[in-house]
Order: C-alpha cells, then sequence, then structure tokens
C-alpha cells in the first residue's frame, strides 16, 4: 500500500452529542496527521510522540464519552468500554513497535486504526443514540 487516504468527518456519524462530536473529530484530525507523518517520512520519535498523542487523547475522548455515558444509565456502558479498551492496547503495542523502528509504522496499521474507528462509531457508539433520545425525552415528559 503507497498511500493511504485521509479520514473525513461526516453527519452520518454524529451522535447527536455536540462534544462528543468534537471529540471524534479531533481523533480524525490526529490520524490524519500520523497519515501524514508516514507519507513525509518523518523520523520515528515524530511518528511514536504522534502515537503517543493519540493514545493520550483516545483516552481523554473516550474517558468523557463513558462518563456522559454513566451519567445517562446507558445499560451497555461496560461493553462499550471494554471496546475502548482494545483500542488503546492496539495503540500502546503500536507505540512500542514505532520507538523500536519507525518502519513499523505502516499504512496498513493506520488503516487499522482508522478503520476501527470508524466502525466503532457506525456499529457501538449509533447504537446508543436511541437510548440517549428517548431517555432525554422520557426526562422531558417528567418536568
Amino acid at each position: 500500500m503507497e498511500k493511504l487516504d485521509k479520514i473525513e468527518w461526516d453527519e452520518r456519524l454524529s451522535v447527536d452529542i455536540p462534544e462528543i462530536d468534537d471529540l471524534q473529530k479531533k481523533m480524525f484530525a490526529l490520524l490524519n496527521v500520523l497519515i501524514d507523518l508516514k507519507q513525509d517520512q518523518k523520523d520515528a520519535k515524530e511518528c511514536s510522540n504522534m502515537v503517543a498523542e493519540i493514545n493520550e487523547y483516545s483516552r481523554y475522548y473516550f474517558s468523557k464519552e463513558e462518563e456522559y455515558l454513566k451519567k445517562n444509565g446507558y445499560p451497555e456502558i461496560e461493553i462499550h468500554a471494554k471496546e475502548h479498551r482494545k483500542f488503546i492496547k492496539i495503540v500502546i503495542s503500536l507505540r512500542r513497535l514505532v520507538t523500536e523502528d519507525k518502519d513499523n509504522l505502516t499504512y496498513d496499521v493506520i488503516k487499522q486504526m482508522r478503520d476501527w474507528l470508524v466502525d466503532h462509531i457506525i456499529t457501538s457508539d449509533l447504537m446508543y443514540v436511541p437510548f440517549l433520545r428517548t431517555n432525554t425525552y422520557l426526562k422531558e415528559l417528567k418536568k
């Protein structure tokens, strides 16, 4: 694989929570920076630092999302959080590999992270949207 297209966020990925949508957009932007670093043949330290930044940011993003879901009583929160931990493990092991040898940062690895994120949003995040809408509606009725 010679090149990887950048990831573009669009409204179909929206979870109707502006803060979470913004976190998603930032995560996409970080993955795009990683793609740029790979394309520009940057050194291992820069690549490793970007993978570390993605790791830190994903922890922040996921914790904010989980906090929101817990606060709203989402019943599948534990399963959802477990998926987040899988992604974080992937990124941690990637950082280790890139630190050892920048050639370990391949387009396939970046694509795997990108695809995981998009798939997670489509199959897991969008699953909680109806629950949250119903929950919000019921809260409004009680007022």
